[in-house]
Protein backbone atom coordinates (compact mmCIF):
# COMPACT_ATOMS: atom_id res chain seq x y z
CA UNK A 1 0.00 0.00 0.00
CA UNK A 2 1.27 3.32 -0.98
CA UNK A 3 1.33 6.13 1.34
CA UNK A 4 -0.71 8.26 -1.20
CA UNK A 5 -2.95 5.41 -0.68
CA UNK A 6 -3.37 5.93 2.78
CA UNK A 7 -3.22 9.54 2.12
CA UNK A 8 -6.59 9.69 -0.04
CA UNK A 9 -8.10 7.22 2.34
CA UNK A 10 -7.69 9.62 5.19
CA UNK A 11 -8.73 12.97 3.78
CA UNK A 12 -11.90 10.97 2.83
CA UNK A 13 -12.36 10.63 6.98
CA UNK A 14 -14.24 12.99 9.39
CA UNK A 15 -12.01 14.83 12.03
CA UNK A 16 -13.51 12.66 14.74
CA UNK A 17 -11.77 9.76 12.90
CA UNK A 18 -8.81 11.11 12.01
CA UNK A 19 -7.64 11.72 15.52
CA UNK A 20 -8.23 8.21 16.35
CA UNK A 21 -6.16 7.65 13.27
CA UNK A 22 -3.45 9.79 14.63
CA UNK A 23 -3.52 8.27 18.52
CA UNK A 24 -3.48 4.52 16.90
CA UNK A 25 -0.45 5.99 14.84
CA UNK A 26 1.23 6.84 17.97
CA UNK A 27 0.52 3.72 19.43
CA UNK A 28 2.10 2.06 16.57
CA UNK A 29 5.02 4.01 17.03
CA UNK A 30 5.22 3.30 20.68
CA UNK A 31 4.82 -0.30 19.87
CA UNK A 32 7.54 -0.42 17.64
CA UNK A 33 9.99 1.76 19.51
CA UNK A 34 9.45 -1.33 22.79
CA UNK A 35 9.64 -4.40 20.63
CA UNK A 36 13.40 -3.58 19.43
CA UNK A 37 15.86 -5.93 21.43
CA UNK A 38 18.47 -3.81 23.37
CA UNK A 39 22.01 -4.83 22.23
CA UNK A 40 23.73 -6.77 25.68
CA UNK A 41 27.64 -5.52 25.87
CA UNK A 42 29.98 -8.58 26.05
CA UNK A 43 32.74 -8.54 28.82
CA UNK A 44 35.77 -6.50 27.78
CA UNK A 45 33.83 -4.84 25.01
CA UNK A 46 34.97 -1.37 26.51
CA UNK A 47 38.80 -2.29 26.71
CA UNK A 48 40.99 0.41 26.08
CA UNK A 49 38.63 2.79 25.63
CA UNK A 50 38.86 4.17 29.37
CA UNK A 51 41.61 5.59 30.77
CA UNK A 52 42.65 6.28 34.37
CA UNK A 53 45.84 8.84 35.27
CA UNK A 54 48.77 7.54 37.20
CA UNK A 55 48.16 9.35 40.19
CA UNK A 56 44.51 8.37 40.32
CA UNK A 57 44.61 6.70 44.39
CA UNK A 58 46.89 10.18 45.18
CA UNK A 59 45.70 12.40 47.99
CA UNK A 60 43.95 15.39 47.02
CA UNK A 61 45.36 18.82 47.64
CA UNK A 62 41.66 20.12 48.35
CA UNK A 63 41.48 17.41 51.60
CA UNK A 64 44.54 18.38 52.79
CA UNK A 65 43.32 20.38 55.99
CA UNK A 66 41.23 16.73 57.23
CA UNK A 67 44.14 14.42 57.03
Amino acid sequence: MSDLTIHTKLDILPQELKNEVNDFIDFLIQKSTKNKTSVIPKFGSAKGKIKMSADFDAPLDDFKDYM
